[in-house]
């Protein structure tokens, strides 16, 4: 009797000490990673809140997005402990899965809805102001939060796992033997128990994938209509200088369009490749139902869903008017410290 409590006391402390262990890299790897988004965002927000010039719809969507973003910053240390196995009730477990899904929906909608409305700028500029999501605004809004709230809080209304037997080896991944976990292992929290595999599938293939290609169409699409304008204007440039080698400026034009190409590809390839890995890798291991490395699956949504988070501060970075007020206090305090180097240095003199 003394040594089957003594073996349950180690294998408890083993457990914990193993759950501590996932929970201090996740921090390691996500605190720093969510702070530069959270300042970042942060900064961008109060250049465009700062430029009366950026008071428009284009930029309240974009607002809207960076709003988004910098949730999903607040909530990414949170989104990897979704795989870790741990003791909660049923409306803490409920909570600490729902929203950083909900959060990761909203984000990924609202970037959606940026694209499109940049999309439409270029495609068709003349019914571009007669745009449904310019006359009303509020609704567009409720167009992006609302969905992602229904349709994350699912689970919450029953769509979950939580009455069916304890199917995933929960209390014995956990290492932790307890009467409960011969019944529901209602202390037992777990993504298997909240989101069933039908809600994965889809979200995973009937939400997100479809949101991802339709960014890169769009994207895509965007970029070929460059290159044709940019084919027509050297075009007209060759027909009224009368000549057939590119000049200088034909080189600069074609230049930039090659920067611009490049820039969007390490975006692409920077941004959403790791997500598109860490997110049919989950896929795999969710139909093969094979254990897997927590430390893997750990590293892999850091990165995947971190670098995901980047893409509206790559659009808002770029975009001068944005960051126009902390280049302004930069030089300000610059500035300052010019002046008091100088007066120490005259005053040492």
């Amino acid at each position: 009797m003394e040594r089957s409590l003594q073996m349950s006391l180690m294998m408890d402390r083993n457990g914990s000490h193993a759950l501590l262990s996932r929970e201090q890299l996740i921090y390691t790897i996500t605190i720093p990673l969510s702070t530069s988004i959270i300042l970042a965002n942060l900064v961008i927000i109060l250049g465009i809140a700062w430029n009366r010039q950026l008071h428009n719809t284009p930029n309240y969507f974009f607002l809207s997005l960076l709003v988004a973003d910098l949730c999903t910053g607040v909530a990414l240390p949170f989104i990897p402990l979704m795989g870790v196995i741990r003791e909660l009730s049923f409306h803490s477990c409920m909570v600490a899965h729902i929203f950083p899904n909900f959060l990761f929906l909203a984000f990924l909608l609202n970037l959606v809805m940026v694209h499109y409305e940049r999309y439409i700028c270029i495609v068709d500029p003349l019914h571009y102001n007669n745009l449904w999501m310019h006359r009303s605004f509020p609704l567009a809004l409720l167009v992006v939060w609302a969905p992602p709230l229904l349709y994350a809080s699912l689970p919450a209304f029953g769509w979950n796992n939580w009455t069916g037997p304890d199917w995933d080896g929960c209390c014995v991944s956990s290492e932790k033997i307890t009467p409960l976990c011969s019944t529901n292992g209602t202390t037992c929290c777990s993504y298997r128990r909240v989101f069933p595999n039908a809600f994965i599938y889809l979200e995973v293939y009937g939400l997100v994938l479809p949101a991802i290609l339709t960014i890169a169409g769009m994207t895509g699409r965007v970029l070929w209509i460059t290159r044709g304008q940019l084919k027509n204007i050297c075009r007209l440039h060759r027909s009224v200088e009368r000549g057939n080698h590119a000049s200088d400026q034909e080189q600069r034009l074609n230049l930039r369009y090659t920067r611009c190409v490049v820039a969007v590809s390490l975006t692409f390839l920077a941004c959403w490749v790791p997500y598109l890995i860490y997110m049919h890798v989950c896929i795999a291991f969710l139909i093969s139902d094979t254990k897997w490395s927590s430390t893997t699956h750990i590293v892999l949504s850091c990165t995947g869903i971190g670098s995901m988070a980047v893409v509206p501060l790559v659009l808002g970075l770029a975009n001068r008017q944005y960051t126009e007020p902390a280049n302004k206090l930069l030089q300000k305090l610059r500035d300052r410290w010019r002046r008091r180097t100088q007066r120490s240095e005259a005053v040492a003199v």
